[in-house]
């Protein structure tokens, strides 16, 4: 299987040249940008276009970006914007629609396949009023993507709204069918990674893989928490569609240490029969 990074792993450093270098260095011909503006200002024509012109120069394809999580450039620590698709108050709900058309926007420098969205916020209660409202409000993101060739992922989180059977609900209630982004370790946090994966596998279109022991959302590096590699590996190599595995760390040492590791942990899940 092929084998992609997201940016998640530098989230807290201005991305640059030198980190897609680095990643490229490691293997990586395959990323997922991270929207989040203390790293990816898409605020900044300067910023897209120096980051777009990176990929034009070295022939690298942008599978995806993930969509902003708040407004600001210090998650929300400041007051910013906390962005819910599916927030009940109009006003909170325009403002993060008008946000991540933002971030989508970058599509015209940096062109990318797939916005990987939360439809609401990790830990969620549901309502079925807020499917409601994050229908219309993803309907409208649905129309500025297309135009600009990109097409919008719903990612399994943690919660009552958004997890793996809520997100089949959803597509049934709007009569949408949405591709999916499936996320190894939120699988892991509410019921298990197969279970997830058999509810959602018609549907997965890209992934977000990292391990956690079950209780928190630890962004580790595979083989570092308590999933069952060998099946997950069984079971997304049995989905109905071909797409890339997609590392999404946090970084808990240099980063640099970190790809030098997934060298072998990619090697490790190659060689599971």
């Amino acid at each position: 299987m092929e084998f992609a990074l997201s940016t998640h792993l530098f989230v807290n450093e201005r991305l640059s040249s030198h980190i897609l270098d680095q990643t490229l260095a490691a293997g990586f011909r395959t990323m997922e940008l991270f929207a989040a503006r203390q790293h990816l200002d898409y605020h900044d024509p300067n910023h897209v276009g120096d980051i777009g012109q990176w990929f034009k120069d070295h022939e690298v394809a942008l599978h995806s970006l993930h969509a902003p999580l708040y407004a600001d450039k210090d998650w929300g620590r400041s007051g910013g914007l906390e962005i819910s698709v599916a927030s009940l108050d109009r006003r909170h709900r325009i403002d993060s629609m008008e946000e991540i058309k933002r971030a989508i926007a970058v599509a015209e420098k940096l062109p990318f396949r797939y916005l990987i969205l939360h439809m609401g916020l990790p830990g969620e209660e549901f309502e079925i009023e807020k499917f409601d409202a994050a229908f219309t409000t993803i309907e409208h993101l649905n129309i500025f993507a297309k135009d600009l060739g990109v097409s919008i992922l719903l990612e399994n989180i943690p919660g009552g709204l958004t997890a793996p059977e809520r997100l089949l609900q959803f597509m049934r209630y709007t009569r949408m069918d949405f591709g999916v982004c499936f996320d190894t370790g939120h699988a892991q946090m509410t019921g298990g990674v197969h279970a997830a994966f058999e509810v959602l596998k018609d549907h997965i279109a890209s992934t977000h893989v990292h391990d956690n022991g079950g209780e928190t959302d630890d962004h580790l590096l595979p083989f570092g928490g308590t999933i069952n590699w060998t099946e997950t590996m069984h079971d997304l190599r049995a989905a109905p569609v071909k797409f890339p595995l997609l590392f999404e760390l946090r970084s808990y040492e240099p980063p640099m240490t970190l790809l030098a590791r997934l060298r072998e942990i990619r090697e490790r899940l190659d060689d599971i029969a």
